[in-house]
């Protein structure tokens, strides 16, 4: 019995492929999709600068509160900000340094917003790729055993309990752990921290690593038990439709045992489509969960952005939201092409 998906140079044959043709084929095929990326990082840059501008509020104002100034200090400082400018002419500058990565000097820290985003994006990779991990790993792992014994106890539970888990507002989620694991419930004292990833007076060298993990464990809770459903799902979903094939009842009446079919065949088959899901997610790691970094009080880019939107801050929101979407998509551009890579039939397609 032959693999139901062989990417070798004799299935390429078989499909009546010339044999240089798929290496032609995927360079033209992930030019197009470099192309179409870069168009959206376009349309992505504009729209970045416009959106916020329709955020109510401004910032000379916000931040001389409560400081007394008069209207030419304050008209100093609106300069200084480059507020005084036409929008056409702001939008231009905008889109010159955004190209350059430059996204201007924060109004609130009197910092290079990439200097902001470069301390806040080690915190939020740990976070959330820490989490990711997990997620895929449990979510591909229940997914595959609920396929397989589809309709059984286990498949139940699991899916009804990803459901719900799915279906549970974030922020909603963080709150209940914090009353409860971290406030604690009655006479019961809390069990983690309630803000932050460290303690003030923390510990040097391996015990500071303990100090960071203990911190990080109601915040990677949550987002495990948010995302984690979605892989689940999909992998059921996708392994449902790979045991009704026939080359899984061939293997089965050659006699070959349930575990070596569902590990060699079914499988690998199944997680093509779990490929852009993954990318995607890894796309979102950049810019972690801001409503679990806000819950948390996590020092990431998700509270450096909403700590921005308060201001507002536009050098930083700008910044931090334009950063995460040039991640997404790139993530999604390489999940495109890797999956053309795997799958012959989408070469052949």
């Amino acid at each position: 019995m032959t693999a139901p998906i062989d990417t070798g140079p004799a299935a390429e044959v078989a499909a009546g492929l010339p044999e240089d043709r798929p290496a032609r084929g995927t360079l033209r095929y992930a030019l197009t999709k470099v192309g179409g990326a870069l168009v959206s990082i376009a349309m992505v840059i504009v729209a970045t600068f416009f959106m916020f501008r329709l955020i109510p509020g401004d910032p000379v104002i916000a931040y001389t509160r409560d400081v007394p100034l008069s209207p030419d200090q304050i008209e100093l400082l609106r300069k200084q900000m480059g507020l005084d400018q036409p929008v056409f002419n702001q939008f231009i500058d905008f889109v010159v340094r955004a190209v350059r990565f430059d996204f201007g000097t924060s109004y609130e820290y009197r910092r290079p917003v990439m200097d902001l985003i470069g301390e806040k994006v080690g915190s939020t990779l740990l976070l959330t790729g820490v989490g990711l991990v997990i997620a895929v790993s449990l979510g591909l792992w229940q997914g595959t055993r609920a396929a397989w014994n589809h309709g059984g106890r286990f498949d139940r539970y699991s899916t009804a309990i990803s459901l719900v888990l799915w279906s549970v507002p974030t922020f909603w989620l963080g709150l209940l752990l914090l009353m409860t694991l971290a406030a604690g419930i009655g006479p019961i004292p809390g069990m983690f921290p309630t803000r932050g990833m460290d303690s003030v007076d923390a510990p040097d060298g391996f015990a500071y690593i303990l100090d960071v993990a203990h911190h990080m464990v109601l915040p990677c809770l949550t987002l495990v038990a948010v995302v984690y459903a979605q892989y689940l799902l999909v992998m059921r979903s996708s392994l449902l439709d790979e045991i009704g094939q026939d080359y899984v009842t061939t293997a089965r009446a050659k006699g070959l045992r349930d575990d070596l079919v569902r590990r060699r065949h079914a499988v690998p088959n199944a997680l093509l489509p779990t490929v852009t899901l993954v990318f995607i997610h890894i796309g979102f790691v950049v810019g972690g969960a801001v409503t679990v970094e806000y819950v948390f009080s996590w020092p990431g880019l998700g509270l450096l952005f909403v700590e921005a939107i308060k201001g507002p801050d536009f050098p930083v929101m700008q910044g931090a939201f334009l950063v995460v979407c040039i991640a997404v998509i790139i993530m999604n551009t390489l999940a495109d092409v890797v999956y053309h890579l795997l799958d012959p039939r989408v070469r052949a397609a």
